[in-house]
């Protein structure tokens, strides 16, 4: 499908691109967002090495990935680096691990591929808005245990609130000098509560950290998305 080429006449609307392999996805997802006000469609691929040469060159603001494409996350997590991506979930792949191995590699939407439209248009609008969304029904098939689980790790030295936010902010990708910069600290001092956040969440590693957080319910899918409505505070 070619991309769309009047993209000076939806100034402000969220770019939209889809990698899938079934053109009666394709199709249909074009005519969702040509119709839906603040979307613009982008255009789509039908494999993932179409699909990232798309991306360089168009720039969407959000990818709507079909998962059956990106088995492991690779593509999804190449991506995540400079746009939204909403991860469509089908029955083969419906599982917590995938989803959180998902969330925690960058992706900030996860949709069952069956969603009914209005759906997938509201996980492109909050992706797109910079926060997370995740199918409640998905939610509820994998026993919430993505968004909350039921018995949240005893920590032996539980985190700050400062080690929290890092670690939010750690799952979001960012470097160490980023977050110095957003919470107007040194990046030593970064540094200093990156060892701490390890230490105490047992991790050999930043991507461990984050993975055991969201695994034990330090970190959740939820208070992400409400703490991307608030700024980083300035203490220390």
């Amino acid at each position: 499908m070619p991309p769309n080429t009047n993209r000076g006449a939806a100034t402000g609307a969220a770019g939209v691109a889809l990698i899938d392999g079934v053109p009666l996805v394709r199709e249909g997802l074009a005519a969702i967002v040509h119709r839906t006000p603040g979307l613009r469609w982008i255009g789509a691929a039908e494999n993932p090495a179409v699909g990232m040469r798309l991306c360089e060159r168009l720039r969407p603001d959000v990818v709507v990935v079909d998962a059956g494409l990106d088995p492991r996350g690779q593509l999804a997590r190449m991506l995540s680096a400079s746009h939204g991506v909403v991860l469509m979930v089908d029955d083969a792949h419906l599982s917590s691990q995938y989803v959180a191995s998902a969330m925690t590699g960058g992706v900030r939407g996860v949709i069952r591929r069956a969603a009914q439209p209005g759906h997938l248009v509201q996980a492109i609008q909050a992706v797109y808005a910079g926060g997370r969304y995740l199918d409640a029904t998905l939610a509820a098939d994998l026993g919430a245990s993505v968004v909350r689980p039921r018995r949240p790790v005893n920590l032996r030295q539980p985190l700050s609130q400062r080690e929290h936010e890092v670690l939010r902010l750690i799952a979001d990708g960012l470097e160490n000098q980023t977050i110095a910069n957003l919470l107007f600290v040194s990046v030593e001092t970064i540094r200093t509560h990156v060892k701490n956040i390890l230490r105490k969440l047992a991790s050999r590693d930043r991507t461990h950290a984050v993975a055991m957080a969201y695994r034990s319910g330090v970190l959740t899918v939820e208070d992400d998305a409400m703490a991307r409505s608030r700024a980083p505070e300035r203490s220390t």
